[in-house]
Parts: C-alpha cells; sequence; structure tokens
C-alpha cells in the first residue's frame, strides 16, 4: 500500500523547493551520463565507468528523492530542518571522481 505524504503548511516551500533542486541535480547527471554516451566511440570501454559512475548518482537520487521529501517535513514540523550533508558531499565526490577519471582518458588519448 502506498503511504501518501503528510501535508504539512510551509509558506516558504522549504521540502518541494529541496526536492527541486535534487531534481535538477538528477537531471544534470543524466545529461552527462548522454555525453559520456556520445564520447564512447572516440575515447573507448572507459567511458563506461563515467557511464555507470554518473548513471548510479542519478538514480541513486531519484530513489531517495521520496525519503528526503518525508525527512524534509519532518524537519518543518520539529522546527529544526538540518542540511543533508551527507548527501551533498557524496555527490561532491563523485563529481570530482568522474572529472578526473575524464581527464586522465583525454590526455591518455592526447
Amino acid at each position: 500500500m502506498r503511504e501518501e505524504a503528510p501535508e504539512v503548511s510551509d509558506p516558504g516551500l522549504q521540502p518541494e523547493r529541496t526536492v527541486i533542486a535534487w531534481s535538477r541535480t538528477m537531471i544534470s547527471f543524466l545529461v552527462a551520463s548522454a555525453v559520456f554516451l556520445r564520447w564512447l566511440p572516440h575515447y573507448g570501454l572507459g567511458m563506461i565507468l563515467l557511464l555507470s559512475l554518473s548513471s548510479a548518482v542519478a538514480f541513486g537520487i531519484l530513489f531517495s528523492q521520496r525519503a528526503r521529501y518525508r525527512k524534509m517535513l519532518q524537519g518543518v514540523r520539529a522546527e529544526r530542518l538540518r542540511a543533508d550533508v551527507v548527501a551533498v558531499v557524496l555527490t561532491s565526490l563523485m563529481i570530482m571522481a568522474m572529472g578526473v577519471c575524464a581527464i586522465i582518458m583525454v590526455i591518455e588519448d592526447v
């Protein structure tokens, strides 16, 4: 049985803004995946690693959205809203890892 999201009166719509921001991040990773797929014929199978990393992050964001929204609603109700530091740090580390891998692949090709 599907559980409905609880109602909350939030004039600033903080949970919705947070979900929208994470959705934009997910779309950015999917666009990066499409770019890596386009680079596949030129840079070879190493692009599969980058494609896998960016797709994994995008799907991780997608599958954690509902839990993130509920957590934000609970934070608004309790008036103790906390940033999801772990998700932000992991996303930043994945971006840096993908950038380093892409640079290495481009340098090796030159």
